[in-house]
């Protein structure tokens, strides 16, 4: 079977997969470009389940002010080396998790941080679970772990605070 450039190129465009990546994605589910997006998360998913236990010691602080200046926000973001923590993807990452926290108000990171037996929403209170604002339709997690597949590393929210003027915790 012989796969398009323009095929290739739209899945690139898509999910930022090198082009044996998306090659490979596209040989493997027949040319469709669909099943073959689902194909690269699932395989990220596999790559982000290996490497979960992986040390991350290396990482960036971001930090984003909203342009009103009324609310500011710290995100401390890590992965395994210094390397991939200087990487586009990592940085845009930091970013937009920071961003993420700024919109949305998260008060945890994960679920299992949540106090035992409190009532609360975990897509509406942990940052992992929220809808990503860039894409309501996927997860924070599932954006983290399609740049766990990217870089190769794992890459894990360590903390965050977010400031608002006149709002005290």
């Amino acid at each position: 079977m012989t796969i398009s450039v323009e095929a290739i190129r739209e899945l690139r465009s898509r999910t930022s997969a090198g082009v044996a990546d998306c090659k490979q994605a596209l040989l493997a589910v027949y040319g469709d470009v669909e099943k073959a997006v689902e194909f690269l998360r699932e395989r990220g998913a596999v790559t982000a389940e290996k490497k979960k236990d992986a040390p991350a010691t290396e990482g960036v602080v971001e930090a984003y002010v909203h342009h009103t200046r009324r609310i500011g926000v710290l995100v401390e973001l890590k992965c395994e080396t210094d390397f991939v923590a200087h990487t586009d993807e990592f940085r845009e990452l930091a970013r937009n998790l920071a961003m993420q926290v700024a919109a949305a108000s998260p008060q945890f990171v994960a679920d299992e941080d949540m106090p035992p037996g409190a009532d609360m929403d975990p897509q509406a209170v942990c940052l992992l679970e929220q809808p990503f604002i860039k894409e309501p339709d996927r997860t924070v997690k599932e954006i983290i772990t399609d740049t766990i597949a990217k870089v190769g590393e794992n890459i894990k929210v360590n903390r965050f605070a977010r400031f608002e003027l006149g709002v005290e915790h």
